[in-house]
């Protein structure tokens, strides 16, 4: 029955894919590298996503809950405003 409380955490893997797609730009490309590179660079905007998430809150609520504060939907924006890129 073990295996029943483990199978809970793959919500979590499913949660994170659709969380990365909101990150990726419109794979319309038939070339597999482009495509792959769109991937990759998502994967590395959700990590900053998360890591930015993690150290805000921490640093107002000196604690990590699952649910974000900082939401996908405004990462680009806040990225964009911090460095002036996009």
């Amino acid at each position: 029955m073990e295996f029943l409380s483990e199978y809970g955490y793959r919500w979590e893997i499913e949660s994170g894919y659709r969380s990365i797609k909101r990150f990726m730009a419109a794979p319309t490309a038939k070339n597999f590298i482009l495509r792959f590179f769109y991937f990759a660079f998502a994967c590395l905007l959700y990590s900053i996503w998360r890591a930015v998430d993690l150290l805000v809150q921490v640093e107002l609520m000196a604690e990590y809950e699952q649910s974000p504060i900082v939401t996908a939907d405004n990462t680009p924006t806040l990225l964009k405003k911090q460095t002036g890129i996009g």
